[in-house]
């Protein structure tokens, strides 16, 4: 990536959104140059909180082996498999089997929602979660996540819509909180408009962040576009001072 990208969008978020947390940003590596991967497990364990430290600056490395959920396995890119019985899982379970989540209403949407949220082959044995101050030159991100409060969500939406006529430049589609960082914007990055994709509405993944936190996760090239249109949108208005002042004021009173 362009080091000078990251130093630019660094001071720029700084400026717009003060104090505001750091995105990460994501890609597949073969090597483990980037960190030591997490350790296997074969327990249960929500990758979105595996994703906590990476967020505090510490570069998450994941193989298959480290992801402690089938879906996590699967929305990484790492399997196509689907877990025995999952229609019933997501919605109304089977007695004595398996206890229902109840997130669709019946077994069969579940099933033909599927059809909507295609595998894909990960392009790498390693997938890498790396906090935007630690990027590298070498870095190849696909995608760049955002763990943000409304205010800054806010800005980002306005800010994926600025230079296109359509009003469809962010999405916020049904499906894990893995899935929405990393399997839908990974679509989207490969599509010929990519979308930032709103998410972290999965209720087993919101314990994992804050009660006022979602994601924005946005495939690199419309990043880009997004980065270089900063200095020309809303954001140098006083309309946007209002809330720039206030986002700075929640994060000095934690």
């Amino acid at each position: 990536m362009d080091v000078n990208l990251k130093t630019e969008f660094s001071q720029k978020w700084d400026k717009y959104f003060p104090g505001a947390e750091l995105p990460l940003a994501f890609f597949y590596a073969d090597d483990e140059g980037h960190g030591r991967p997490l350790e296997a497990t074969k327990k249960w364990r929500c990758v979105i909180g595996d994703l906590t430290r990476a967020r505090r600056g510490t570069t998450a490395v994941l193989d298959s082996a480290a992801i402690g959920c089938g879906g996590g396995r699967r929305y990484f890119g790492f399997t196509e498999e689907i877990s025995a019985n999952f229609e019933y899982f997501l919605s109304c379970g089977l007695p004595g089997k398996v206890k229902g989540e109840r997130y669709k209403k019946t077994p069969q949407l579940v099933k033909e929602g599927m059809d909507h949220q295609p595998g894909f082959d990960a392009p790498g044995k390693y997938i890498v979660f790396k906090r935007w101050d630690h990027l590298e030159s070498a870095d190849e991100p696909l995608a760049v996540i955002f763990f943000a409060a409304p205010d800054a969500l806010a800005g980002l939406t306005v800010l994926a819509n600025f230079d296109q006529a359509t009003p469809y430049g962010v999405i916020a589609p049904f499906g894990s909180g893995c899935s929405s960082i990393v399997a839908y914007p990974y679509r989207e990055y490969h599509s010929d408009n990519p979308r930032a994709v709103l998410g972290m509405f999965d209720i087993s993944a919101r314990p994992y962040v804050g009660s006022n936190i979602l994601t924005f996760a946005v495939p690199w090239p419309k990043f880009v576009t997004m980065a270089a249109n900063m200095d020309e949108s809303f954001l140098v208005t006083d309309t946007w001072k209002t809330i720039r002042d206030r986002i700075g004021r929640s994060k000095r009173k934690k």
